[in-house]
C-alpha cells in the first residue's frame, strides 16, 4: 500500500514505547483473526423446496439455502476485539468508546490503523452485538491469547497463575419482588407441573382457588389490609402442606430420578412455607435459590 504524502502517519506521531503501542505489536492480531472469523461467518441456511412451472413443465428447486447475504460488509475482526479491548481497559462505555476513539490517536493505532480518522470506528450498537456474536467461546478464545502474549514476553510466570482472585461485583437476577404470597402461589404451580411430569396423580390441584387467593393477596396488600392479608396467606401456605404431604405419599411409586427432582424441589418448597419474616437464608426465588436481597 502506498504512502499518503498528504497525511502523517500514526507511527510518526506517536510515542512506539507507549503500553498501547508496545502491545499492539506483541498481540498475536493474525491467530485472534483466524480463531474468531469461523464464529462470526453467517451460518448456512438449509431452506426449502419449491415447486417451480416453465416451458418444460414442473420440477422441484431448492431456495434460500446457503449463507445468507442480506446486511452490509461487517467490520474487521482487528478493529472490533481491540475496541474490546479499549472498552475494558480504560472502563469506558460504548458511546464514550467510539468518542475517545475518534480524538485518540494510540486508540486508532492500536486498533490497527495506518493514519489517523477523525471520524467514530462504527456506531456504539454494534460493539454490543459484535460481543453477542462473539459468545462465550470467542472471549475465552481472547483470555486465551492474552495469557500467552503475556507469557511469551515474560510478564507473568506460571506461579503467579497458581491462585486466582476473583472479585465480582452484585449483579441484578431477572426475578420478580419476593411476597410471601407470590413464592406460595409459584411454588404451588411448581410443585403440581413437575409431580404430574413424573407421573404422580393428584385429586385436587387448587388451581382455581390459588388464582382467587393471588388476587386477594395483591388487593389486600396494596390497600393495606394486612389481617385480611394474613388470613389469604394461611390459606395458600395449608394449600401447599396438602400438595407436598400428597406428594411425599406418592413418592415411592416413580423412578429413582423423578424421587430426586422431586425431593430437591419439596425440599425448596417446605422452606418457602416454613420461612419467616426475621428468618436467615431465606429463599426468594424458587427456579434461584441463591439469590439474596439486598438494601440500597
Amino acid at each position: 500500500m502506498a504512502d499518503d504524502y498528504f497525511r502523517a502517519r500514526l507511527d510518526q506521531m506517536i510515542d512506539l514505547q507507549h503500553p498501547l503501542a508496545l502491545l499492539a505489536k506483541r498481540l498475536p492480531w493474525d491467530a485472534i483473526e483466524a480463531r474468531i472469523t469461523p464464529l462470526l461467518s453467517r451460518k448456512n441456511r438449509p431452506g426449502y423446496s419449491r415447486k417451480l412451472l416453465d416451458l418444460f413443465g414442473s420440477h422441484q428447486q431448492l431456495v434460500a439455502a446457503g449463507p445468507s447475504a442480506a446486511g452490509r460488509k461487517r467490520l474487521s475482526v482487528r478493529l472490533m476485539v481491540s475496541l474490546l479491548y479499549l472498552k475494558h481497559t480504560y472502563n469506558e462505555s460504548d458511546e464514550g468508546l467510539c468518542q475517545r476513539w475518534s480524538q485518540d490517536v494510540y486508540f486508532q493505532f492500536f486498533s490497527g490503523l495506518e493514519y489517523f480518522e477523525p471520524r467514530p470506528p462504527c456506531d456504539p450498537t454494534q460493539i454490543g452485538r459484535f460481543r453477542q456474536l462473539l459468545g462465550e467461546e470467542g472471549v475465552e478464545e481472547l483470555l486465551s491469547q492474552t495469557i500467552q502474549t503475556a507469557f511469551k514476553e515474560q510478564l507473568v510466570d506460571a506461579s503467579d497463575l497458581e491462585n486466582v482472585i476473583i472479585d465480582s461485583t452484585v449483579q441484578s437476577k431477572a426475578t420478580a419482588h419476593p411476597t410471601d404470597s407470590r413464592l406460595l402461589n409459584i411454588a404451588r404451580y411448581k410443585l403440581v407441573k413437575v409431580a404430574k411430569e413424573c407421573g404422580l396423580f393428584f385429586k385436587q390441584t387448587y388451581v382455581k382457588e390459588a388464582k382467587n387467593l393471588n388476587r386477594r393477596a395483591g388487593g389486600y396488600a396494596h390497600a393495606k389490609q394486612f389481617r385480611r392479608l394474613k388470613k389469604v396467606i394461611k390459606r395458600q401456605r395449608t394449600i401447599v402442606g396438602i400438595l407436598l404431604r400428597e406428594t411425599s405419599r406418592q413418592l415411592a411409586t416413580v423412578s429413582e430420578q423423578a424421587q430426586l427432582k422431586l425431593k430437591e424441589l419439596m425440599s425448596r418448597v417446605t422452606q418457602i412455607k416454613n420461612q419467616k419474616r426475621t428468618d436467615k437464608n431465606k429463599i426468594y426465588s424458587l427456579h434461584a435459590p441463591e439469590v439474596e436481597c439486598i438494601g440500597k
